[in-house]
């Protein structure tokens, strides 16, 4: 790859290439990520793809496309990928904020994790409330209004959710029975692997007139949660990989995974609806799990929980960029990205159209995790996008074969931090040793001003599946 600048490496259109391909990472970090900077490339010769692909901070080899991966394609003429989305669709991250200081639960704060521990569902299998087959299909289709209307939440959270917690086109009919069978349980539920609810602290503000518009200030208790669309979405996006690899079997593909449709396609439009309904499930979710979280803080503590964003990290967005000084419409794939508009754009709400959208990048169950805020000038680096998280070093076996739980245990103890999980093998899978460093990923995303850094937060207690 050619070095640009000292954050930025790309690689120049060549062979099946349609488009240049760039990655936002240092020169110790490009070493890491050989498997990636292929699938980069390979997303570069997809159909449609306009401008270029992009690599977060963060990226790592994934399904298909890398994770840390953003493509747009034309909406007339280009694609849409489930590779480009994931099987988790619209995992995502959202932050929660008390005005309580740690000194308020700091006696209390294994009692809080423990209530949370019984009060939301998590780990493999994990269920919750049943719904019925009119609810389900009220949720899928109409998102986070759908959960408060029945009574999770409150209408004010609609504004801080990533287009008000309710995407369209989404119509059940574009489901499959096993789809609506593996999600009706789990919605409400946390779920596994690098899923989590966490307490967090903050403990240093960067932009204090920013942070002050969010209601964010030093020593303060929040809340993040990190889930998605569960056993729904997978199915959403197993189904329609199958569908896809049988409806077009001539398509030239440098790599089976990258399966796509034409967007316009029948089944194009089937998948954007389905893909939709599990956004909406997993908007739904986190909403149904801020329901748990509020009663546990209001019984503990009479405390209020507020919303202070939701953003999305694993989907395919129907959006107007400029390219070229001319507005069009894309396909705007994010998978391990998170959409991160600046101040001038429409799409955020009112409370915040001065100081951009909030943009939430958690790091591990050891260390940091940070509040930024969109910038107008990420518009033109990457369709407004920026990193969603550390990334991965370790894949889970190699976690398993080089660490061992009670390290782990007595390291994330020492800095004070308590863990609940319903399994050992999950604390070893997502150990802080199996990811990137977070500080040096958002050094990269602020730097280059993918997003502009405002708080950061350190973990107190860890909920993981």
């Amino acid at each position: 790859m050619k070095k640009i600048s000292e954050y930025i490496f790309k690689t120049p259109k060549e062979g099946k290439m349609n488009v240049d391909a760039y990655i936002f990472i240092d020169e110790t970090g490009l070493k890491e990520i050989s498997e990636a900077i292929i699938q980069l490339k390979n997303v570069a010769s997809l159909p449609g793809i306009v401008k270029a692909a992009y690599g977060m901070p963060d990226i790592h080899w994934g399904y298909g496309f890398p994770i840390g991966g953003v493509a747009a394609f034309d909406a007339d003429e280009g694609i849409i990928s489930p590779g480009g989305v994931g099987f988790d669709i619209n995992c995502g991250v959202r932050l929660l904020k008390t005005d309580l200081f740690f000194e308020d639960i700091e006696k209390n704060l294994e009692k809080l994790i423990q209530r949370l521990y019984e009060s939301v569902p998590a780990g493999i299998g994990s269920t919750s409330k049943k719904f019925n087959k009119k609810d389900f299909k009220n949720i899928v289709e109409n998102g986070a209004k759908a959960a408060i209307e029945m009574g999770f939440g409150i209408k004010e959270d609609l504004e801080f959710i990533e287009d008000n917690g309710k995407i369209a086109p989404a119509s059940m009919n574009d489901i499959s029975q096993k789809a609506y069978e593996r999600g009706r349980e789990e919605l409400g539920t946390l779920g596994a692997g690098n899923h989590f609810l966490e307490i967090q602290k903050v403990v240093q503000v960067f932009d204090r007139k920013i942070a002050e518009k969010l209601g964010i200030f030093e020593n303060q208790i929040v809340i993040m949660i990190h889930t998605g669309s569960r056993g729904f979405g997978h199915q959403i996006a197993t189904d329609y990989i199958i569908l896809m690899r049988d409806a077009f079997k001539n398509v030239y593909l440098p790599d089976k995974q990258l399966i796509y449709a034409p967007f316009k396609s029948d089944i194009g439009q089937k998948y954007f609806s389905a893909m939709n309904c599990a956004a909406n499930y997993a908007f739904s979710n986190r909403q149904i799990i801020t329901h748990y979280v509020r009663k546990v803080f209001k019984g503990l503590f009479n405390a209020n929980v507020e919303l202070i964003y939701d953003v999305a990290h694993n989907i395919a967005k129907l959006e107007t960029h400029f390219i070229e000084n001319t507005s069009k419409k894309l396909v705007v794939h994010r998978k391990g990205a998170t959409r991160a508009f600046g101040p001038s754009r429409k799409e955020i709400p009112s409370k915040y159209k001065e100081i951009g959208q909030p943009v939430i990048i958690p790091g591990d169950m050891g260390t940091a995790s940070y509040l930024l805020v969109g910038t107008d000038e990420s518009e033109n680096i990457a369709f407004s996008s920026t990193a969603h998280g550390a990334g991965r070093l370790l894949g889970r076996r190699q976690a398993l074969k080089t660490l061992k739980l009670n390290d782990i245990l007595a390291s994330l103890n020492k800095q004070g931090i308590i863990v609940k999980s319903k399994s050992k093998k999950t604390i070893i899978e997502e150990a802080p040793d199996v990811y990137k460093d977070i500080d040096k990923v958002i050094k990269i995303t602020d730097q280059l001003k993918l997003s502009k850094k405002v708080a950061k937060m350190v973990p107190l207690g860890v909920l993981k599946g």
